[in-house]
């Protein structure tokens, strides 16, 4: 899986968006500016939100966008999957049951990327809005993850 700026945006966006006073609506000028996202781009991105209703609009003077839920509910999974990203890490266009090759067969990395791109999703699926707003990641972590891990030397073995 690799993020495009679509995804990256689009959740840069909500963060400063659940960041806002709540229950005011927020001008996506502003979020353009904070954020240093092109406008004509984050229209786009939040016309997708809007139709997922993970935000909702405000017409005329002081407009703008609020979060349709509070950002303790709204996953991170849920505004990739909103922006039309993909979190999956097989080439497999649309049932990874048939196959990323040509005779409808898996490659030999099949279940690794499968697996890798499960736990992507799970762990996207596991933090909220509110989670990185508040800077609060580290609590989701595996153990072990976000600390400086300490390797040894290791053996090499044949696993033939």
């Amino acid at each position: 899986m690799i993020l495009s700026t679509k995804g990256r945006y689009a959740v840069m966006a909500m963060v400063d968006l659940a960041l806002q006073e709540e229950g005011t609506p927020v001008a996506l000028t502003a979020i353009a500016t904070r954020q240093e996202i092109p406008l004509a781009y984050l229209e786009q991105i939040f016309a997708k939100l809007k139709r997922a209703q993970l935000v909702s609009s405000v017409r005329g003077p002081g407009g703008g966008y609020m979060l349709t839920k509070p950002a303790r509910i709204i996953t991170i999974a849920d505004i990739i999957l909103a922006a039309e990203e993909s979190i999956k890490m097989t080439r497999c266009e649309n049932d990874s049951h048939q196959g990323c090759m040509a005779p409808k067969t898996r490659c030999l990395t099949h279940d690794l990327w499968e697996g890798l791109g499960q736990q992507i999703h799970h762990y996207l699926d596991s933090v909220t809005l509110a989670d990185v707003a508040t800077r609060r990641l580290s609590e989701k972590l595996p153990p072990g993850m976000g600390t400086k891990a300490k390797h040894g030397a290791g053996v090499v073995t044949n696993i033939l």
